[in-house]
């Protein structure tokens, strides 16, 4: 586990996982269940609009992404830290809880859907039929892969993935086995612009989460693109699995077609593996998110905690809003991610003083307190975000949102450049 010390910079010791090994952590964060059930939602555009859609929406939201895993590689220290130069010590325990709650809620989901299909494959192969029963067993298997901590990502995570991607082949030729999947038109249900963002939403819901695993990394090169290529090739392909199966089946859940298919221990392995190496990281990154607040506390102990109220909600999470839900973490983390990057690489250029980012005392007051600035901007960008998604523009919700409150900030922040550039000087 991470100690105090680790958690506010990880020591060169420590920084040993390559690019090799992040395309393979993400890829496995993004073969899951609820990345199948969103691809899904873009059924209405039928099979060639609902592509470039994914696509295009990945190409954007996993941009974002790898630039701030980039701020992890370099400085050492986990996404929420990262929001401290720009939103302030006390600013950045708002991002913080706001993180909390997504990522319980992203537990609960991510369990949810697996205990479902699960249940399905149970039922269907042994009569045993009890959903709650696989909630508590997924949940225990999630909270002590968390638990294990980062020294037993590199292996067991590697060779896990390494058996989903043969998995995710024979579910891929199953799905892609009807002829209704590329005839489908387009409903006009949901708009091209309404479908970009759900695409964009999924890495962006990682943007909090993507340097708690970077700052572990040997080079900040191999920590982009592996986290880039990973996520952006399994996300973009659970999409698509999703969205052949919607077509061709009118549900995004490829688990009937697996069974019909007598792939039902394959599907079974591939529900609870997918579920376990993506989910794991929800757990974890609530620990460290936690600490930002209470760098005293245990970590061992908040991720136990963490599996165990994540595990309790998926009992009664409403799955009937799951895309309300995809919306929100949208609106709110797009423009905060958008403040944190405009101020690390083009305001501070790419460097941070580490005394000054961890000092509880000093006569620049932001740097330990709240910066309205920053807060500011993050709430224009929040609202540009559903204004964007209310008028249905064509290029979606993201790019006003990090337009605006991007902007915002470097507009209001400029005149005090060199008021930062001394304070990071004089208190480092």
């Amino acid at each position: 586990m991470t100690t105090s010390g680790e958690f506010l910079q990880v020591p060169a010791s420590r920084r040993n996982l390559t690019g090799v090994d992040f395309a393979l952590l993400w890829f496995g964060a993004a073969v899951s269940m609820a990345e199948i059930l969103t691809g899904g939602l873009f059924a209405p555009l039928g099979f060639g609009l609902g592509l470039v859609a994914i696509l295009a929406g990945h190409l954007l939201g996993n941009t974002l992404f790898a630039l701030g895993g980039v701020i992890g590689a370099r400085e050492g220290i986990p996404s929420i830290v990262s929001t401290r130069p720009a939103f302030g010590r006390r600013g950045s325990y708002l991002a913080s809880v706001l993180n909390i709650l997504q990522l319980l809620g992203w537990t609960a989901v991510m369990i949810i859907v697996a205990a479902r299909a699960v249940n399905t494959i149970s039922a269907g192969l042994f009569s045993f039929d009890s959903q709650n029963f696989w909630v508590v067993a997924i949940g225990i298997a999630v909270t002590w892969w968390a638990y294990a901590g980062n020294r037993g990502w590199k292996v067991i995570n590697n060779l896990a993935v390494i058996l989903l991607f043969a998995l995710t082949l024979v579910v891929t030729r199953v799905v892609f086995g009807s002829p209704k999947v590329l005839s489908a038109p387009s409903s006009g249900q949901l708009s091209f612009g309404a479908g970009l963002e759900l695409a964009v939403v999924l890495p962006i819901s990682w943007l909090p989460l993507i340097a708690d695993y970077t700052r572990f990394a040997r080079r900040t090169g191999g920590a982009a693109w592996g986290s880039w290529l990973g996520y952006f090739v399994g996300s973009s392909w659970m999409f698509v699995v999703g969205l052949a199966a919607a077509l061709a089946t009118g549900t995004a859940d490829p688990v009937p077609m697996m069974l019909a298919s007598h792939l039902g221990l394959a599907a079974l392995a591939v529900v609870v593996l997918a579920t376990v190496t993506t989910t794991f990281m929800d757990v974890y990154s609530t620990a460290v998110s936690t600490l930002n607040i209470f760098p005293g506390w245990k970590e061992g102990w908040l991720t136990l905690i963490a599996g165990v109220l994540g595990t309790v909600l998926a009992l009664y999470f409403p799955m009937e809003r799951y895309e309300n839900f995809l919306y929100f973490l949208g609106a709110v983390f797009t423009p905060l991610f958008a403040v944190v990057l405009a101020d690390y690489f083009l305001l501070r250029r790419g460097r941070l003083e580490h005394a000054a980012l961890f000092a509880k005392a000093g006569p620049y007051e932001y740097w330990k307190g709240i910066n309205p600035w920053a807060l500011g901007a993050w709430a224009a960008g929040v609202a540009a975000y559903y204004l964007a998604l209310r008028w249905n523009l064509p290029v979606g919700a993201t790019l006003p949102a990090v337009a605006v409150s991007g902007l915002l900030y470097l507009g209001q922040r400029i005149p005090w450049g060199k008021r930062v550039k001394t304070a990071s000087h004089q208190a480092g």
